[in-house]
């Protein structure tokens, strides 16, 4: 083998292995294990029960956000108005239900007598169920941004 040769198969296999551990770093990083489910959201998903307990199964999710009390005030004064919230509770979890609703139908309900939108409001990481708010339009934007 000569000397040409020789420099041109070590830079083949030099440009070869970086390609590799190029390869290798991004294909971790987008496989790593991951506790969450890749949402600001992830703890409420825990108080699903509590909620579809709360509109007795009825309806379908619209969504789930979580909230500081003083942002859900910002954010949805009409919905946090109709709380009776306790001081200790800092973050509770708004789950949306869309279907046919009234105060027979849910658990502790406040807001309208019926509506085709309940709310459920539970504290996390307790889960202690503070309200289920019916509404004849949703207080908050509970759909998933699209792009394009």
């Amino acid at each position: 083998m000569t000397s040409t040769t020789r420099r041109r198969s070590t830079r083949q296999l030099a440009g070869a292995l970086a390609g590799c551990i190029l390869l290798a770093t991004v294909l971790t990083g987008c496989t790593s294990a991951r506790s969450s489910l890749g949402t600001s959201d992830s703890a409420c998903y825990l108080a699903l029960p509590t909620a579809t307990t709360a509109v007795e199964g009825h309806g379908r999710l619209l969504g789930v956000h979580l909230f500081t009390l003083t942002a859900l005030e910002h954010r949805a004064p009409q919905l946090f108005e109709k709380l009776a919230t306790p001081a200790s509770s800092q973050r509770v979890c708004v789950i949306a239900f869309e279907g046919q609703f009234d105060t027979n139908t849910v658990s502790a309900p406040l807001g309208q007598p019926s509506g085709r939108l309940a709310v459920v409001v539970s504290t996390t990481p307790a889960n202690h169920l503070l309200g289920t708010v019916i509404f004849t339009s949703p207080p908050l934007h509970f759909g998933h941004p699209h792009i394009g």
